[in-house]
């Protein structure tokens, strides 16, 4: 199979839209959650991951289940749908759909978009991010084809309008209805579960990525990014802060390396935003000093978590804890995705190999700048 992909020539690109480019899954929960809330009810964030999974009629009919509600699944959906649409035009670029979208466009490569929603619905949710538009060749909603994903239509068409044969088309899908869509058409298709720890079930694909940010195209024959440096990736920054929380002890008592954990509740938009992965940048304490640090984000499935969590570590050797203080981040860049590990001691080594690659990384200037930035020490002038 990698041999394959290495010599393979692709020519054409096609991408999904909500759940690959667009954080859709989130405004859906954020819909949902107001909704419930005028209803009386008590909003369940990991009852919702299970929601994602479904259409739009299984998910009202499951909702209406869960929460006891008195209305039939077109009642829930005509009252759900316009609250939703009133968001289309405010729905953000998941990470790596911008920096995807203009490199492809840049290089020439022809892409098209293929969505199972209306074609007026796809502008609306695109109108936002300046040159999505016009960076397609094609753009195909559910409403111009008989039969939407899991059938192949959608992506047939798009191949058609491209004046591409679909053996020479590469599918980008975080859904397991595209993924089967792209393969019917005889597509090769790089699956992005948007789903959290839904890796095993997209065997039909060539290729599981954890995000977009882990795209190689090379693999497939087409320009590679260029944007790496020294194993790590320059991503948008964004700034968190939070007071340092004891988390589950495996830190330092498994795997001797200390975090300054996060409350994760107070991130839950944040953390709905970034996919999980190894990150790094600076960290700031409010009593003083600005320091080297890398992070992790996820589920962490070496210790089969339940929730995503974020927890830094700050290169640095402290003397005493410092639990309750206020600890300020910049997150500047990406190492690598999520992963499992086969045992404890290769976990260790690898969170190492990250302290060392941070550790290094944030001494070029285009990281290093930022251990300037004033929102590390907002609160050291206090």
């Amino acid at each position: 199979m990698e041999e394959s992909r290495s010599t393979r020539q692709f020519s054409h690109v096609i991408l999904g839209l909500d759940g690959t480019l667009l954080n859709t899954d989130y405004v859906v929960q954020q819909v949902l959650k107001s909704f419930l809330v005028k209803e009386g009810k008590t909003w369940d964030s990991k009852k919702a991951q299970c929601l994602l999974r479904k259409g739009p009629y299984e998910a009202a009919v499951a909702v209406l289940e869960e929460y006891e509600l008195p209305y039939s699944s077109e009642e829930f959906l005509n009252m759900i749908t316009p609250m939703f649409n009133e968001k289309l035009g405010n729905i953000k670029a998941l990470a790596g759909a911008n920096r995807l979208v203009q490199h492809l466009r840049s290089k020439g490569v022809c892409a098209a978009l293929a969505s199972n929603s209306p074609r007026e619905n796809i502008r609306a949710k695109i109108s936002c991010h300046p040159g999505w538009e016009e960076s397609f060749v094609a753009i195909v909603g559910g409403d111009e084809v008989t039969r939407g994903k899991p059938s192949p239509d959608i992506f047939v068409e798009a191949a058609k309008r491209m004046n591409s044969d679909p053996s020479n088309c590469i599918v980008i899908e975080d859904s397991l209805q595209g993924v089967l869509a792209g393969k019917a058409a005889g597509m090769h298709v790089i699956a992005v579960p948007s789903i959290p720890k839904s890796t095993a079930e997209f065997g039909a694909a060539d290729e599981v990525i954890n995000s977009l940010l882990d795209l190689r195209l090379e693999k497939w024959g087409l320009t590679p990014f260029v944007d790496w440096i020294e194993d790590t990736l320059p991503i948008e920054p964004w700034f968190i802060s939070g007071p340092v929380i004891k988390g589950y002890g495996r830190g330092s008592r498994v795997l001797g390396i200390p975090t300054a954990n996060l409350p994760a509740d107070k991130f839950s938009d944040i953390l709905s935003e970034h996919t999980s992965g190894v990150y790094f940048g600076w960290a700031g304490l409010r009593k003083g000093g600005i320091y080297k640090m890398v992070m992790s984000i996820g589920w962490n499935p070496y210790f089969h978590n339940s929730e995503k969590t974020i927890e830094p570590w700050i290169l640095h050797d402290f003397s005493e804890d410092f639990y309750g203080e206020e600890l300020s981040l910049a997150i500047i860049g990406y190492i690598r995705p999520e992963a499992n590990f086969s045992s404890v001691e290769s976990l260790i080594e690898r969170i190492r190999e990250d302290g060392r690659i941070a550790e290094k990384a944030l001494d070029i200037p285009i990281y290093a700048c930022y251990k300037d930035s004033p929102y590390l020490r907002r609160d050291q002038n206090d």
